[in-house]
């Protein structure tokens, strides 16, 4: 006796269709599971055994052979449970699956017979749709998940008793048999689509910049920063707000768009956190904080089937690099790839992984070890050794600043501005907002969405520069010594700050404000 049903397992952040096939043979009672299992693969044998058993159900007492097919492709995780159960019984003829429809079939078991979640199935639903299946049958807590695809029947199952809801199927067929229809209190319809529109991952923030009394010129370089997704380093001595000033940025950032919740979302679902989310698309753009105790593969991924790190994470929206020096040198030199290309590349012996990296990089480091080199009154004077504030500034790489488009430097408040009205998050959103629709509509033809992403031919389609421009941008790119890397990272900057304020031409006042904002780059110069 033999039955083939069809699941589906993670890879990377992408889903795989597996086969999975039952044989049933006389012999000596085994189970014998095959095609590259791991261990929660392998324990599923005995948590499928008790389901059958306490549902009802007979086990079969004959030689028991279950193939995970392509047999080459190393299978993770607990979503096969539900299938291999069903194979089970529809193998010894307990059941009988409908055949109306390709039923895709997921979801853990526990020993009652209970269906727990499991993660990733936004991507493993998409790809089922992609190959052709009209149905899956999942876990109930994980149908508000694969209702976000349009499409597809989702059958949404809290116990495996369920599927027989008028009682037990026995080999002599005295029961109706296990049809479609028979499904049909199972399934989940879409009366209420949830869009990105319906931020439910998220508490609206608390923060307003309009709690941070001064640091105007912070605020317009994050304006800056926020409107164009340029990376930004903030750098002054303890107390002066950095941390502060970065943890409000997803206050003025703009909502993710459909495609890019969905893109978004499917990565969190593959790493498991789409947990008490309601089952709706994440509509606020990630912001990461990882300590600076992380470890390389936890920064950008890995694992021997790898899963997405913290760069992937922040996808669409921003990662947070506090106390940048406190990062090993190896952590902080693996962003050098993700930073330029936008994706994190993985190889493994048996195959190699991508995935994307679109974020704003978010940082703030001190002066020196103890915070306060070149401060003045009334902060106290510096008592860091010249080598070590060489060793403390040798942790971040010239290749890594020339990544960082923007470096802004945040001095302790003089007069806290208080005949100045401060700025306030939505003030600095609107503008946001109106200097991305300028770039959605430029970029409309094109795969890339804003300025930080111009580069070669692109760069110089979109943001020519005028003579007056061009000989500010040249006699600074002598004097400074930047690199080819700065000098376009500069007119990206300038062609941000342009669209800010609604120029189409990009003048010598915007590459003035641009350079302005390599303060790492200016203070190099000073210091030979």
């Amino acid at each position: 006796m033999y039955g083939k049903l069809y699941s589906a397992c993670l890879y990377g952040i992408d889903g795989v269709l597996i086969e999975v096939e039952v044989d049933l043979s006389g012999g000596i009672p085994q189970v014998n599971l095959v095609g590259l299992p791991d261990s929660a693969v392998r324990e599923a044998v005995e948590r499928v055994r008790s389901a059958i058993k306490n549902c009802g159900y007979t086990f079969p007492l004959q030689r028991v052979t279950i193939n995970l097919a392509p047999a080459d492709l190393r299978k993770a995780g607990s979503a096969f449970d539900l299938a291999i159960a069903l194979g089970l019984l529809a193998a010894s003829e307990q059941i009988r699956l409908p055949e109306e429809e390709r039923l895709l079939i997921l979801g853990e078991l526990s020993l009652d017979g209970t269906l727990r979640p499991v993660p990733g199935v936004l991507a493993m639903v998409d790809l089922a749709m992609k190959q052709g299946f009209t149905s899956v049958l999942l876990p109930i807590d994980n149908a508000p998940e694969a209702m976000l695809l349009d499409g597809i029947h989702v059958y949404g199952l809290r116990h495996l008793k369920e599927l027989a809801p008028e009682g037990i199927i026995d080999k002599k067929g005295t029961q109706a048999p296990l049809h479609l229809s028979s499904l049909s209190h199972l399934q989940i319809h879409h009366d209420h689509p949830v869009t990105a529109e319906e931020p439910v991952l998220f508490p609206p923030p608390a923060e307003d910049y309009s709690d941070v009394l001064g640091q105007q010129h912070v605020k317009r370089a994050l304006t800056i920063a926020a409107a164009g997704m340029h990376n930004i380093v903030l750098i002054g001595p303890p107390g002066t707000g950095k941390t502060m000033l970065i943890r409000r940025l997803p206050t003025i950032l703009p909502p993710l768009s459909q495609e890019e919740a969905l893109e978004v979302t499917k990565i969190y679902s593959s790493a498991g956190k789409l947990k008490g989310s309601g089952g709706g698309l994440m509509s606020v753009r990630p912001f990461r904080s990882p300590h600076h105790t992380i470890s390389g593969a936890g920064l950008i991924g890995g694992g021997s089937i790898p899963k997405p790190g913290e760069v992937s994470l922040a996808h669409h929206g921003v990662l947070f690099l506090d106390e940048l020096p406190e990062f090993s040198r190896g952590v902080l030199e693996v962003l050098r790839q993700p930073l330029e290309e936008r994706a994190v590349s993985i190889s493994r012996s048996r195959a190699s992984f991508t995935f994307p990296a679109r974020f704003l990089l978010a940082s703030s480091l001190n002066p020196c070890p103890c915070g306060f080199f070149g401060s003045e009154p009334p902060l106290p004077p510096c008592t860091c050794s010249p080598a070590r504030i060489a060793q403390y500034r040798e942790k971040i790489s010239g290749p890594l600043l020339d990544r960082i488009d923007m470096h802004v430097e945040v001095p302790r408040p003089a007069n806290w501005e208080s005949d100045v009205q401060p700025l306030s998050s939505a003030e600095m959103r609107a503008a946001i907002e109106r200097a991305e629709a300028i770039q959605l509509n430029r970029y409309r033809n094109y795969t890339f969405t804003r300025n930080s992403e111009l580069s070669g031919r692109m760069l110089r389609k979109f943001a020519p520069l005028d003579a007056a421009a061009s000989r500010l941008l040249e006699a600074s790119f002598e004097t400074l010594g930047l690199s080819m890397r700065a000098h376009d990272r500069i007119i990206k900057l300038a062609r941000t700050i342009a669209d800010l304020e609604g120029s189409d031409r990009i003048t010598s006042a915007h590459i003035a404000e641009a350079i302005q904002y390599r303060q790492l780059d200016r203070r190099r110069v000073e210091t030979v």
